[in-house]
């Protein structure tokens, strides 16, 4: 999460966005391949391989576990304000609100439901029947759960956040991870016919930047920052609050 990272990801958003945008056609092009794999008149056949159903089947239990985990370790702290938290306090909130902000407010929230652009699987090109159109417009004919951008690859970029924070010895060994497992699903989606290559580009690069922004309001700008003990200090005063209310509330349940 440095300078690096950030120029890197801003320069594949300008030099795609740029790319794709003079030549939308280079999308249909990319879909294309999976569109070609066909069965008994089945374009996107792909989408009924049970081995890379299975795979996207694992990845999202997966996300959904390592989602659980900081959840269920800051619930147990509000529950017992004294309890010591097995994961940093910093490393939860940053977790926590890149998975809330990126793929679920920035990516199935707004963008989704609200840029009307259809799948390739539904585009007249590529076997559909709704006109294609380039990642830049909103004009498509899709009124829910559109194409840009992918959920699942906001999702699965949701685990740069994690390798961010992981131990300093294991984190290039994590990043690395993170990337091969981001690539993994963005291939399942456009095999599947699901998204445009421009749609899993535009997934990763947003996450990756709410990442960063993040990253740096609590890791690093002086002006923001935060510790874990100050964290820790706030949850345990919110935690000791909770269950005064509690023990008002059902009397002989909590004890503050």
């Amino acid at each position: 999460m440095n300078a690096t990272g950030l120029t890197l990801a801003l320069a594949a958003a300008i030099l795609v966005g740029v790319i794709f945008g003079m030549y939308p056609d280079l999308d249909v092009m990319i879909s294309h391949v999976p569109f070609a794999v066909n069965v008994d008149g089945y374009p996107f056949a792909l989408r009924l391989n049970p081995v890379l159903q299975l795979l996207q089947h694992l990845a999202t239990g997966l996300l959904w576990i390592m989602v659980a985990v900081p959840g269920i370790a800051l619930m147990v702290k509000l529950v017992r304000p004294r309890a010591n938290l097995l994961i940093p306090a910093r490393a939860i909130v940053f977790t926590l609100s890149v998975v809330a902000i990126a793929p679920g407010l920035l990516t199935n929230v707004l963008l989704k439901e609200h840029w009307h652009r259809p799948r390739p699987i539904s585009v007249d090109v590529l076997g559909g029947d709704r006109e294609f159109v380039p990642w830049w417009s909103t004009a498509g004919d899709c009124e829910h759960n559109c194409s840009f951008v992918s959920g699942d690859v906001s999702m699965a970029a949701w685990t740069v956040a994690v390798a961010a924070v992981a131990p300093p010895a294991w984190r290039a060994l994590a990043y690395a991870g993170a990337f091969a497992f981001t690539a993994m699903i963005a291939l399942i989606r456009l095999a599947f016919g699901a998204h445009f290559f421009t749609d899993v580009t535009f997934a990763f690069v947003l996450t990756f930047l709410v990442a960063w922004l993040l990253y740096g309001l609590l890791y690093r700008w002086p002006g923001t920052r935060s510790t874990d003990d100050d964290i820790e200090r706030a949850w345990e005063k919110l935690g000791r609050g909770v269950r005064r209310v509690l023990s008002i509330v059902m009397p002989g349940q909590a004890r503050p």
